[in-house]
């Protein structure tokens, strides 16, 4: 009985919802895919909820600061027509239609979108642009059509789309046809927004101008938006908001220390000269990271004196509870009764607290890799006294004290290359350089620009000055610079690498000025480099690092051997000075001094404590031998005097005396050999560099 009462229930649920499909079937559409929440004019529930008017954030323009470049624009092409359409219509032209703000992430291109709604106070549509796409075929042109027939419908109205470039991809590339749908229906939709303004009748012209709607798009990738949005009428003007300079950032901290309880010695314009690279996000999440440094030192002020407490306690014969509390929430802080005012009235943001801010808040420019401040010092670098004057007054000087380069009316930016034996310390000397600058630094070994697809490696240059720029004050650093940018016109099949070198040349000098970005080159073979990228502006300063003299060895072994235990009888300036350690190079000591160590641990006991003897020295002498050669440190000498005197033209005598030699060989019938011309007299370099 049970079973046959459960199969009637059954069917009367079968029933009841086969009467109703036939009831849909009855009705006016003929589709079953339609729903039945869709009104007369075919919106469905969704679409209705989509254009659906929001409130904005409650932030103003002037809780933003860094965009004052950009304020003048936004009154210009958003406040004045939505605010005061009439101006437009007594001249009788069409407002703008459309601003497209693009930057990279973090540097306020929604907040802003917000703060002009919330100054406009005009109804405001935001959405983001993934809520366009839906999976029905024709639900997302619906979606855009009824969101530009809300906001025409409140005119005057302000259109908000975040992450444009998502649903607006270039239709060439793109990878199905819904995509292409949306891109142009938003067309189309932007097209009709545009009212014509030809009627004489002075009344009709102000009405129909009061029917504006802004649209105002947000994306960090302007360059993968199809080209037809970023016409005049549609997104015919586009605001930049950069990544923020030490100006900017000091004005952005202000704007931010109104909201804040400082103490009275906080130095922001010195918070601001140790952020760069750092966007309004970051500056931000420094606050709070600050903020939150100063509640941990509220909380154990508040321990420490509950803990003073309980000593005295015990002291007058109460014995403590035994036993450890490993609970997270002790004290005050397990304590729910909010603090008293006496007890925050020691509560103030500290510098004590930016400072320990910096060190946890990791920069957007930092997090994806690109750069990096390196933590090698001057005291990790022996010797090179003068190379180190030279970079001084170079980099870090323009970065530490710009404005008294500006006064002298210099240009800051400026290029090293560093030139010499392997083993040096070209490279750290460029990493010290960029420690003691406070400033971002760039690694780029030479090869790893290159790729085998046409363009890419040109792209890559591209991106990587762009990252540099939005860093800055940032250190590029080129290393192995001499497969990066060899001689162009020296034959052979070398197109791309010549393509390379271009791009090279137009970013160092080009249309975008580099903007305290700093480059750095290092190579030990400077005559295999394009002599244009040693001319002045460029790479103009020219530095040899050579082989260490003597009591430049006594040096850098003192520093490789800092954290080394030596033993007392061990002299190391003697070692350094020895006749054994001539023609070492910084590497090659630093070899010497692994390698003494490695014997100290061979030879160490279970009992003893390992020490580096003079005996493994002498060990160590038997395995380590110089890397640059007599002949080779000759050469490179040569190679510093004809580098001074010819401006980095060093091989143009032989490319010429090579072809004047090719030239008469059919007549001669004469061999040339390649190394003829490496004997040549130092005299005849400038004659034939002439010819």
């Amino acid at each position: 009985m049970k079973i046959e009462r459960l199969e009637k229930s059954k069917d009367k649920k079968r029933g009841k919802k086969g009467k109703g499909h036939r009831r849909k079937r009855k009705g006016d559409r003929d589709s079953d895919s339609e729903s039945l929440d869709e009104d007369e004019f075919g919106r469905t529930t969704s679409a209705k909820a989509f254009a659906q008017m929001t409130s904005p954030r409650s932030v103003k323009l002037s809780d933003l600061g860094g965009i004052e470049d950009s304020l003048k624009d936004i009154k210009e092409l958003i406040l004045c027509p939505l605010m005061h359409p009439e101006l437009y219509a007594w001249l009788g032209v069409d407002p703008p239609r459309g601003v497209l703000l693009h930057g990279p992430p973090g540097c306020g291109k929604t907040t802003l979108a917000h703060a002009i709604a919330q100054e406009a106070k005009v109804p405001f549509f935001s959405i983001a642009a993934t809520e366009i796409v839906s999976g029905m075929s024709g639900e997302s042109e619906a979606k855009i059509r009824e969101l530009f027939q809300s906001a025409a419908a409140h005119a005057p109205s302000l259109i908000f789309i975040d992450e444009i470039d998502a649903i607006v991809p270039k239709r060439e590339s793109a990878q199905r046809e819904m995509e292409r749908r949306i891109v142009a229906q938003l067309l189309a939709s932007m097209d009709d927004l545009q009212s014509t303004i030809d009627g004489t009748d002075e009344v009709d012209r102000l009405a129909r101008c009061r029917r504006h709607v802004t649209v105002i798009g947000a994306t960090n990738r302007p360059d993968g938006m199809d080209a037809a949005l970023r016409r005049a009428g549609r997104f015919d003007r586009e605001i930049m908001l950069g990544i923020p300079d030490e100006a900017a950032r000091e004005r952005i901290l202000r704007v931010q220390a109104t909201k804040l309880r400082l103490n009275g010695d906080l130095d922001l314009r010195e918070i601001a000269k140790k952020t760069p690279g750092y966007v309004g996000a970051d500056l931000s999440a420094l606050a709070k990271e600050a903020a939150a440094s100063a509640v941990t030192r509220i909380f154990k002020k508040l321990e420490d004196e509950e803990r003073a407490s309980a000593d005295v306690t015990m002291d007058e014969g109460v014995a403590p509870a035994l036993g450890g509390d490993t609970r997270l929430a002790t004290g005050r802080l397990a304590d729910p009764r909010p603090l008293t005012e006496d007890e925050l009235e020691d509560l103030a943001i500290t510098m004590e607290d930016f400072s320990l801010a910096l060190t946890r808040v990791q920069p957007s420019a930092q997090r994806e890799g690109f750069t990096t401040t390196p933590n090698v010092t001057w005291d990790d670098v022996g010797s090179l006294t003068e190379i180190r004057e030279e970079l001084k007054f170079s980099i870090a000087e323009p970065i530490a004290h710009p404005e008294r380069f500006q006064a002298m009316g210099l240009n800051i930016s400026t290029g090293v290359l560093l030139y010499g034996p392997p083993g040096c310390g070209k490279t750290l000397v460029a990493k010290a350089t960029a420690n003691e600058a406070m400033a971002n630094f760039i690694s780029i070994k030479g090869p790893e620009l290159l790729n085998k697809y046409v363009g890419e490696s040109e792209r890559a240059v591209r991106t990587l000055f762009q990252r540099a720029r939005s860093a800055s004050p940032c250190v590029l650093f080129f290393d192995e610079m001499d497969s990066l940018a060899p001689r162009r016109g020296s034959g052979g099949d070398n197109t791309s690498a010549e393509r390379v070198v271009n791009q090279l040349l137009t970013e160092m000098d080009g249309l975008e000025a580099r903007n305290a970005t700093f480059l750095i080159a290092a190579t030990n073979r400077p005559d295999m480099i394009d002599p244009a990228m040693l001319r002045p502006g460029r790479l103009d300063k020219l530095l040899y690092v050579p082989l260490p003299p003597p009591d430049g060895r006594v040096a850098i072994l003192k520093t490789l051997t800092r954290r080394t235990p030596i033993a007392p009888d061990v002299r190391v300036d003697q070692i350094a000075l020895g006749r054994s350690c001539e023609g070492f190079s910084g590497a090659d000591l630093a070899a010497l001094v692994r390698e003494a160590c490695v014997a100290a641990l061979k030879s160490m006991t279970l009992e003893s404590t390992p020490t580096v003897t003079t005996k493994h020295f002498e060990e160590a002498f038997t395995k380590v031998q110089p890397s640059v050669s007599k002949s080779d440190h000759a050469r490179y000498d040569e190679l510093r005097r004809k580098l001074r005197r010819e401006r980095g033209t060093i091989n143009s005598a032989r490319r010429s005396s090579s072809a004047e030699n090719l030239a008469v060989e059919p007549a001669s019938n004469k061999r040339v050999r390649p190394g003829d011309d490496d004997d040549r007299d130092d005299r005849d370099a400038p004659e034939l560099a002439t010819s």
